[in-house]
């Protein structure tokens, strides 16, 4: 009975969730397809595909932890395809798209942007079970992918041309490199109940911002990310702020139930 159970075991720890990882995989050639598009000068393509991508790196995580098939080697496998997807793929997109004037910065650029985005995905493997699960730290490489993205649809919505040195972009890929090594605390969504019950006026708000998405996807979807790169500053303040107030002693703490009006 002992071998039976030690050979199920083992059995079990050579095997892989299949559907996380199909969708991991997708994610996968995503980021695949949108480095040839990029090469080949399609970089609307290009664009859309890494966004594609990244809504498979969300369902993956999503799916694996509420089916309890989260594992090591999904983890893994998961960080080596945002490596491609979200780091090499929008590298070569933006270098091509608008970095070539710039010569040696714009390569340079290119180039911290990739290695920045493996070194946050490094430090998240990690870190992963001495940080927070509700916040990031540092931004997330999909979503400094996802930036480099939306402004690319955003240049063709007004059918603008980089042809001409845009030093905007440069700095963007400057301070999205940054970001993503930094200490800056994100809000990771991770504890939101998307899979839950909700109340009818949420959802009437998710169709009416799903007829916004429809009429303007590039306007939307890059003020959509914008907020969320910009409110990582404005997060860790509030969290610095909040964390003394937490660390006082009952006496010392402010009475802020008698300051809310009764």
């Amino acid at each position: 009975m002992k071998r039976k159970k030690r050979s199920k075991t083992r059995k079990s720890q050579r095997g892989i969730y299949l559907l996380p990882n199909l969708l991991t995989s997708a994610n996968l050639f995503c980021g695949f397809y949108a480095l040839i598009a990029a090469i080949q000068g399609q970089f609307v393509k290009a664009a859309i595909a890494i966004m594609v991508a990244a809504v498979f790196d969300i369902l993956d995580g999503k799916i694996a932890r509420v089916t309890g098939t989260a594992s090591k080697f999904g983890l893994e496998y998961d960080s080596l395809c945002d490596a491609i997807s979200f780091g090499v793929a929008p590298g070569i997109l933006v270098y091509l798209w608008a970095l070539q004037p710039f010569g040696r910065l714009g390569w340079l650029a290119a180039l911290l942007f990739v290695a920045c985005g493996t070194l946050r995905l490094a430090r998240f493997n990690a870190q992963i079970e001495h940080v927070r699960s509700d916040y990031f730290n540092g931004l997330p490489i999909p979503a400094a992918a996802f930036m480099i993205s939306t402004t690319v649809l955003l240049f063709h919505r007004f059918g603008g041309s980089v042809e001409t040195k845009h030093v905007a972009i440069l700095i963007m890929i400057y301070v999205l490199s940054f970001l993503m090594v930094s200490t800056v605390k994100y809000y990771s969504f991770k504890q939101a109940g998307f899979f839950k019950k909700m109340k009818f006026n949420m959802l009437v708000l998710v169709i009416l911002f799903s007829i916004v998405v429809a009429a303007e996807p590039g306007i939307t979807f890059f003020v959509m990310i914008l907020c969320y790169v910009l409110s990582g500053p404005f997060t860790t303040l509030w969290l610095r702020k909040k964390e003394p107030l937490a660390e006082m002693p009952a006496e010392e703490s402010p009475d802020i139930a008698s300051q809310e009006p009764v």
